[in-house]
């Protein structure tokens, strides 16, 4: 994320956090060039079952914190059973229960954002963004919703403009467009419901709007974003001075 521009003309320092989808599977030189960027910490917000189906590749030298914030489905799904299997009894009552699947999307940031469990969640990470001395990323399965969230708080944190984090958080379609394409060409030909595939779709697909009313529903409630970090997730204000010490360049 090095090089984002935040406020008074500075920019998030180079070689200090990195987002990221899922680490499984990585090529040798995937590997070699990861453990050359000085990573000290690596924060996995998968849940325990996304983390069984993919492991992660483990690179030398990193610490690893499983931290899993609630996936992006509303309260009542669980990391018990297989997603997929969880979102097609979810697609069911979608339309019922929230009209659209861009309202669904945005129940579900919602929630990750304002229930409780979460925002202690919420809190750990950021602890460890404040205490890191070196490099530290963080991911979860496509780097797109719980990733993006992440990153959203932290460059708000930073002082960034709106703008400049929406287009950061759009850089998950910008940059995958190949992967969304054979998805989508694989949700057309898989044998399931008409409804589960547009539930699916809604959710590989990143839109503005996401990430945006998210901004608009914590400043409502808090005032302002770092509010919330203080406020609503109990960091303190030494802790995000000291984020923008380490961070901002």
């Amino acid at each position: 994320m090095g090089g984002i521009p935040v406020a008074d003309g500075k920019k998030l320092r180079c070689g200090k956090v990195i987002r990221s989808g899922r680490l499984s599977k990585l090529p040798e030189e995937t590997v070699k060039a990861l453990e050359e960027l000085d990573i000290d910490n690596i924060i996995d917000l998968r849940t325990p079952r996304e983390i069984a189906e993919n492991p992660p590749t483990i690179l030398k030298g990193v610490e690893y914190h499983y931290l899993t914030l609630i996936p992006t489905a509303p309260p009542e799904q669980t990391a018990a059973k297989h997603m997929s299997t969880e979102m097609y009894a979810q697609s069911k009552r979608v339309k019922k229960d929230f009209g659209t699947y861009e309202n669904f999307m945005h129940a579900m940031y919602s929630y990750i954002a304002f229930e409780e469990q979460s925002k202690a969640t919420l809190k750990k990470i950021f602890d460890l963004i404040a205490a890191e001395e070196r490099c530290i990323l963080f991911h979860c399965n496509s780097g797109t919703d719980r990733t993006g969230i992440i990153a959203m708080l932290l460059l708000s944190v930073l002082g960034a403009d709106r703008q400049t984090i929406i287009d950061d958080y759009m850089l998950s379609y910008r940059l995958q467009r190949r992967r969304r394409y054979w998805q989508k060409f694989g949700l057309i030909c898989s044998p399931i419901s008409l409804k589960f595939k547009h539930l699916l779709y809604a959710q590989m697909l990143p839109k503005p709007q996401y990430i945006s009313q998210l901004m608009d529903e914590i400043e409502e409630k808090y005032g302002t974003i770092s509010d919330y970090m203080k406020n609503g997730l109990g960091m303190t204000e030494e802790q995000l001075l000291a984020i923008k010490d380490k961070y901002l360049e």
